[in-house]
């Protein structure tokens, strides 16, 4: 369908060129709702920016970054699952008699890698739970690790170590399993200074 119909029928929705019939949910799209700012128009890059000013709400998604697009596929999955899809928008993701244009293909090659990441990141938030860390004036900084810490279970507690990203100066703390010298010994792990090796508590 054309972007002339989708605008004049405001129980209409459109992410990443698929048509949604939003009419059950009339409350948030319909005039005066949250979310009517999207009646009439693709502007699927608003989803992920947070940007809903005028040139913000576009269906140009150049710039975004593999987990942004991860996350409007997110949307996408919302939006099947609980409206009815009414047809594709011929433009930048579709052609006349339907099929997928190089554009959506681009898009959905930069999703491979998000996802790609994103489950190098889970396997790596598991093997590296994050620390529990608290601050006061009377004690200062502490982080320490638990069977929980990192919203993680597990049989075995850890100890604090340094995480550094490649590429980047920052690091976040994590648990490490100390019977694993393989982890222990990963050149992106850092011991924190006047904490002994194998504490599982440690002052920052």
């Amino acid at each position: 369908m054309s972007g002339r119909k989708t605008a004049q029928h405001d129980a209409l929705r459109e992410v990443l060129g698929q048509v949604f019939d939003v009419s059950q949910g009339r409350e948030h799209y319909g005039p005066g709702g949250g979310y009517h700012f999207f009646a009439g128009k693709d502007a699927s890059r608003a989803f992920v920016t947070g940007d809903f000013s005028e040139t913000g709400q576009t269906d140009d998604l150049s710039g975004l970054s593999p987990a942004q697009i991860v996350g409007l596929f997110d949307w996408l999955a919302f939006y099947q699952k609980e409206y009815k899809p009414v047809g594709r928008l011929i433009g930048r993701y579709y052609c006349k008699n339907g099929e997928p244009t190089t554009a959506l293909r681009q898009v959905e090659e930069i999703l491979a890698e998000g996802l790609k990441l994103k489950a190098e990141t889970q396997a790596q938030s598991k093997r590296f739970p994050s620390c529990n860390s608290a601050w006061s004036d009377a004690s200062g900084g502490r982080v320490w690790c638990s069977t929980m810490s990192g919203g993680v279970h597990r049989s075995w507690v850890g100890v604090p170590r340094k995480l550094f990203s490649p590429g980047s100066s920052g690091f976040r703390c994590v648990c490490v399993q100390s019977e694993d010298p393989t982890a222990l010994n990963s050149p992106l792990l850092q011991e924190y200074e006047d904490c002994p090796s194998h504490a599982q508590s440690c002052p920052v």
